[in-house]
């Protein structure tokens, strides 16, 4: 008899967490499963994760689920950022409609701790309004596409850090832009706020060791950090680590093998 074809694993990804599952997955469940990672391309060099990558949307929640169904798709995990609430959404809505299996790895938020002077916002608009006084200089990193808010505070200066360079221009009247890619060290990231007289840093609850030590740097040098609080996740089945969605992965090859 000859042995089943091997289950398809569709990763939404982009993050570090999305990488090490196609990379742990690959090696783990070996020809039992086919891995395939879609990226969404907005970075220019995105790094790649091992299996089969797709680069580019899908058109929304039809697309995606139309891909699902031409691609034989079994099994979806959403490792998308945390903020990325609409390809969250979508993938919810496409396997639904396919009776796709589908788990959300969500990596756990930042919490404060000892030292810290978070201030809590809803949102990015908030955020831009909860800059406390005196603090002429903002550090500000929530993305390209979270900017515009703050265009309504023309009396600071801005030091944004972004992966890549936007192709609109950064719609802020005083700032600097800086393109960096982590993960950072806390020290690097202590000397890039004394260089530029940072008061206060802004940025969104999206957890992760790669951007975490700007944290720990606002925090050794005494800075007020308003932090973006997190969209809560979609409905669904929850992973909070690698292992989890490996384990999830592991229990659905079970049941495809005893026909379940």
């Amino acid at each position: 008899m000859a042995a089943p074809a091997p289950e398809r694993l569709l990763i939404l990804g982009g993050t570090a967490e999305g990488r090490a599952l196609a990379a742990t997955a690959e090696a783990r469940f070996g020809s039992a499963l086919t891995v395939i990672s879609a990226l969404a391309g907005r970075t220019r060099a995105p790094l790649r994760p091992a299996g089969q990558v797709r680069i580019g949307g899908f058109g929304g929640a039809c697309g995606l689920a139309a891909y699902l169904r031409d691609e034989r798709i079994g099994l979806l995990i959403d490792a998308t950022h945390p903020f990325a609430t609409r390809i969250s959404a979508q993938a919810r809505e496409a396997a639904e409609s396919t009776a796709t299996a589908r788990l959300v790895l969500v990596r756990p938020s930042w919490q404060p701790v000892p030292g810290d002077r978070w201030i809590d916002a809803t949102t990015v608009e908030a955020a831009a309004q909860a800059i406390p006084a005196g603090a002429a200089r903002v550090f500000l990193t929530v993305g390209a596409r979270s900017l515009a808010p703050f265009a309504v505070r023309p009396e600071l200066w801005f030091l944004v850090r972004l992966v890549d360079a936007p192709a609109e221009p950064v719609p802020l009247h005083r700032h600097r832009l800086i393109c960096a890619r982590g993960p950072f060290a806390e020290d690097d990231e202590r000397a890039l706020l004394v260089m530029h007289r940072i008061d206060c840093l802004v940025t969104r609850a999206s957890g992760g060791a790669a951007t975490a030590a700007k944290l720990a740097a606002a925090r050794a040098l005494g800075l007020p950090v308003v932090m973006v609080r997190r969209p809560d996740p979609p409905p669904g089945a929850h992973a909070a680590s690698v292992e989890e969605a490996l384990a999830w992965v592991a229990q659905r090859l079970g049941e495809r093998a005893a026909g379940t």
